[in-house]
């Protein structure tokens, strides 16, 4: 039977490469987003008919969360694979972030992906499926004042955490922690950095897809890549 992955933050970037990543490897894929439009374009672009299902919401909403998990095991009666993406940065620091943006980065990139770890852990159990957590170089090195690394330390923690919560039932969980990524994710901090090496994307997304695709009884707990050059 065809697997059955969630990704949520699905609709560009590194969640939508591996969407397409897995569409082609013959994945039923379930993409969550916020918004409606850039859903609908990258469903209309995928072209992967009844494989592919778009989901609008907030990732760091519990209710929202629950319902795409609903509906992703109404329509396909399972699933194997979750890949918690959706994220975000700021601009600045600690000395210049709005608190409100703070409270939404911290919800987004921290409470969410607990929620959805919590939502599908009887569907991963049942599978011996594998949870996805996209983490960053950012949460394995401290930069001055940087709160989004902080949240991507939680997201670290979060995804050892839950490796100690579900080895035992078989359930593979891997942080994949890239370097610079030229992805819309730099569009709040004014574009990739200039002179910055960076990577793709789709070479994200392979060794998400690898991860997925070890076979029962292997793990792999924690990737780090940098594109070559990249010194922090």
């Amino acid at each position: 039977m065809e697997p059955v992955t969630l990704i949520t933050g699905g609709s560009t970037g590194i969640g939508a490469a591996t969407a397409l990543a897995l569409l082609k490897q013959g994945h039923r894929v379930a993409v969550t987003g916020r918004d409606a439009n850039k859903l609908a374009a990258f469903a209309e672009s995928a072209s992967a008919g009844e494989r592919l299902l778009t989901i609008a919401g907030d990732a760091a909403d519990e209710h929202h969360v629950a319902a795409a998990v609903r509906r992703v095991t109404s329509t396909w009666g399972r699933l194997d694979n979750v890949i918690a993406n959706a994220g975000f940065s700021l601009p600045g620091n600690l000395e210049s972030h709005a608190p409100e943006d703070m409270r939404a980065m911290v919800l987004t990139n921290v409470l969410g992906p607990a929620l959805l770890v919590r939502e599908t852990l009887p569907h991963v159990r049942e599978s011996e499926g594998r949870i996805v957590i996209i983490g960053s170089v950012a949460g394995v090195r401290n930069t001055p004042g940087n709160l989004y690394s902080v949240t991507k330390w939680a997201a670290h923690a979060l995804a050892e955490n839950t490796r100690l919560l579900v080895g035992k039932d078989g359930v593979g969980v891997t942080v994949v922690a890239p370097g610079v990524v030229d992805t819309p994710f730099w569009d709040e901090r004014g574009g990739t950095p200039e002179a910055a090496p960076s990577m793709t994307p789709e070479q994200i997304a392979d060794i998400i897809v690898f991860a997925v695709n070890q076979p029962a009884g292997v793990d792999i707990n924690h990737v780090t890549l940098r594109p070559t050059g990249q010194n922090g």
